[in-house]
């Protein structure tokens, strides 16, 4: 959606991997689909994208949750580096930390309804 800001009126996302040049599992994927050269990885990096942001993609907000008892929220997801990057943007964000929850079934079935209901409210619906 940050790359492809004309098609998208709405974003929101569970437990995504906020900067995946910045942990393994990114690093691992850029390189083998976009080669040792990281200069090009910022071109498919949520943060980095935010962070070159000249005015809010999404006026409206983007919402994220991330479950805390998620095992890869340390390592691999980095939220508070797309935090960040939405404040050099003055990009509204809404990121919910839950307790007690990882990034499973249950997390989503849990907090679903409120992603339906904040694209509902970007549509006009």
């Amino acid at each position: 959606a940050l790359r492809h800001r004309e098609q998208f009126k709405s974003v929101s996302t569970f437990a995504p991997i906020c900067a995946p040049a910045q942990c393994a599992w990114g690093k691992k994927a850029f390189t083998g689909y976009l080669g040792e050269d990281a200069s090009s990885w910022a071109d498919h990096d949520a943060s980095a994208l935010m962070a070159a942001s000249s005015a809010a993609p999404f006026p409206g907000g983007i919402l994220i949750d991330q479950g805390l008892a998620d095992k890869f929220l340390a390592d691999q997801l980095n939220p508070e580096m797309f935090e960040s990057a939405c404040v050099v943007a003055n990009q509204p964000l809404t990121l919910r930390r839950h307790a007690g929850y990882d990034h499973g079934y249950y997390f989503i079935a849990s907090f679903m309804a409120d992603h339906l209901k904040h694209h509902a409210r970007q549509l006009g619906l």
